[in-house]
């Protein structure tokens, strides 16, 4: 008894596993056999199995009683596989036993696990939670047990499978049901590419189990149609403005700021502007969640200022970041953006480009991130190609290139780490553009020297460490950083390394509104923003042939947390509001850059 329902351990009484034996070359075999025997897909390398109905009625899909439950014999999140096989008791030996990997002996070794690793994306399951925090939130993968585990792919599957969340006991089951009545001796099968349709695409998906020569498919990926656009702006439910003349205000006007942020509320100062509890007198709306209804504000009140521009979701999330860039740089992107696929509408063409590569011997290293979390969340470096095949199924994700040759900074107590920069950038108009940057920027420092090996190992590859309890966070304010990078880089002195950075700002900013909304950035009068744009820096080759620190942006970040720039630099806010709001930017920390 399980609550008010009665669990029956019967599957035994339905089915079998069979275990197919390969056959001998010198055998006579029916070609028709050896063709189908082709086209199974069984996950790992070792015998290949089939579940088969060994009930001697069959099975009927009309009958209630002809619904399985699977159980799971592992879940995890990507991020902890290896630590679990390492000291969960006998779960290395399960997973190989399970995946046809040769695994002899108690003690968990690094080549065994490196294989389970390597062949679980053969096996993985994935299912999210709808609610709870950004880290419950992240995508749970499970393996079934064997039985589950041995049920193949075809086509035209005979059973259809779904994860299921028991909430009383707080753990998940794979559901099993026919899909039409079976008789004793049929196979029982699923499609391992359910939902998908176009026939290419089903191809890519079914590449983890049914490998094929490499596609014939352009690595070309020309920027989406006008289409896309309009899609995304529905979906984000955002309404654009109307057409307005460019407010004016008297010279001495103290303006009323309506905010939610405390970090404003505690640190503007400045003598022109203060503070209103109500929204309807307020003359700027300085707010934190999204703004959407544009055309409303524009009819009623248009000379009421935003901290939001219409469409600025192009810059911010990550897929169409990648989208606009290819403006700058063609199909390829520009050099500042590492080059970026979205893997729900261009898996073919990053397939193709991951196979050139890989038959060139270049490096093929990818971190696969999810659209729109921050702080590195559900984030994954790999070289593994059915991985990223895999992670598409989780949550919608872009596949960016993995920096092989970061600049790297000497950590005295470390050695040479991967650093990265962020810089906040004032938007004061989209049109004509008017981009200002903050003159203070922050640096974050991973913890391990890099290389590009163990790469789920957190403190080596990423340097986002204010979230993760118990870890160091190295900082390093950035006047103290320039001389000792550049007594570690004399060649590139930072203010030639920052005018590339900025060059770079400029021209993401400059294709970002150079098209009218829903396809670029809204040129709304009234609209002001402050961007954190976070970038790395990798050694390039330039048109002379010499080495260059090319900045390679890697995301733009809405509504940042300042907390620390008003920690260290309390006129902070003071400077953003008098350089977007009042136009005085004379003693203000900003530089202008368009």
């Amino acid at each position: 008894w399980q609550g008010n329902e009665i669990v029956v351990f019967d599957a035994g009484d339905y089915f079998g596993i069979m275990q197919v034996e390969e056959v001998d070359e010198e055998e006579e075999v029916d070609e028709e056999m050896e063709e189908q025997f082709k086209k199974k897909p069984n996950p790992g390398n070792g015998p290949c199995f089939k579940v088969i109905v060994t009930n001697e009625n069959g099975l009927q899909a009309s009958n209630p009683d002809s619904v399985f439950l699977i159980d799971h014999a592992w879940t995890y999140r990507a991020e902890h596989a290896r630590q679990q096989l390492r000291r969960v008791p006998g779960l290395l030996h399960r997973m190989a036993n399970l995946m046809g990997i040769h695994f002899h002996g108690e003690v968990p070794d690094e080549g065994s696990i490196e294989q389970v690793l390597q062949e679980m994306w053969k096996y993985n399951q994935t299912y999210q939670l709808s609610q709870g925090t950004a880290e419950e939130k992240v995508p749970v993968w499970y393996i079934m047990d064997e039985f589950g585990s041995r049920i193949q792919h075809s086509d035209q599957p005979s059973f259809a499978a779904a994860p299921l969340f028991y909430m009383p006991q707080q753990i998940a089951y794979t559901v099993l049901w026919p899909l039409r009545d079976l008789e004793t001796g049929d196979e029982v099968t699923r499609d391992y590419a359910y939902g998908e349709t176009d026939r290419l695409i089903r191809k890519c998906v079914l590449l983890p189990w049914v490998p094929t020569e490499e596609l014939d498919v352009s690595c070309f990926t020309p920027e989406p149609p006008d289409e896309h656009y309009q899609a995304i702006l529905a979906e984000n439910k955002e309404k654009l403005p109307l057409a307005i003349n460019p407010p004016a205000y008297a010279k001495d006007k103290v303006f009323k700021v309506f905010t939610d942020i405390q970090q404003v509320l505690n640190n503007l100062t400045h003598p022109r502007f203060v503070f209103t509890d109500n929204e309807g007198e307020a003359d700027i709306l300085y707010n934190f969640s999204h703004f959407k209804d544009y055309r409303k504000l524009s009819e009623e009140r248009p000379e009421v200022m935003v901290n939001q521009f219409p469409c600025e979701n192009l810059l911010t999330v990550k897929d169409c970041l990648a989208s606009i860039a290819r403006r700058a740089g063609g199909p390829d992107g520009p050099r500042w953006l590492p080059r970026t696929f979205n893997l729900q509408t261009e898996l073919p063409q990053f397939i193709s480009y991951f196979q050139q590569r890989e038959r060139r011997g270049e490096d093929n290293h990818w971190i696969c991130k999810p659209w729109n979390l921050a702080r590195s969340l559900d984030t994954h470096i790999t070289n593994n190609l059915n991985s990223i095949i895999r992670h598409r199924e989780s949550s919608p994700k872009v596949v960016c290139k993995y920096i092989e040759e970061p600049v790297l900074f000497e950590r005295e107590d470390v050695g040479l780490v991967k650093f990265d920069v962020r810089y906040v950038v004032l938007l004061r108009s989209a049109r004509p553009l008017r981009l200002y940057s903050y003159d203070v920027f922050w640096l974050r420092f991973s913890n391990r020297a890099f290389s590009l090996d163990d790469l789920d190992d957190y403190e080596k590859h990423f340097t986002v460490m204010n979230y993760a309890p118990g870890v160091t966070l190295k900082q390093v304010h950035c006047e103290d950083f320039i001389p000792l990078f550049e007594k570690q880089y004399p060649e590139y002195p930072w203010t030639t390394v920052q005018a590339s950075i900025f060059k770079a700002f400029a021209e993401l900013f400059q294709v970002a509104s150079s098209k009218p909304a829903p396809l670029g950035i809204c040129d709304y009068p009234s609209s002001r923003a402050i961007y954190a744009i976070d970038l790395m820096l990798k050694w390039d080759t330039g048109r002379d042939g010499k080495k260059i620190m090319q900045p390679q942006i890697l995301e733009v970040n809405f509504n940042p947390d300042c907390d620390r720039a008003c920690q260290y630099h309390p006129t902070f806010f003071n400077d953003v509001f008098s350089t977007l709001f009042l136009d005085e930017t004379d003693n203000c920390h900003v530089t202008r850059i368009v």
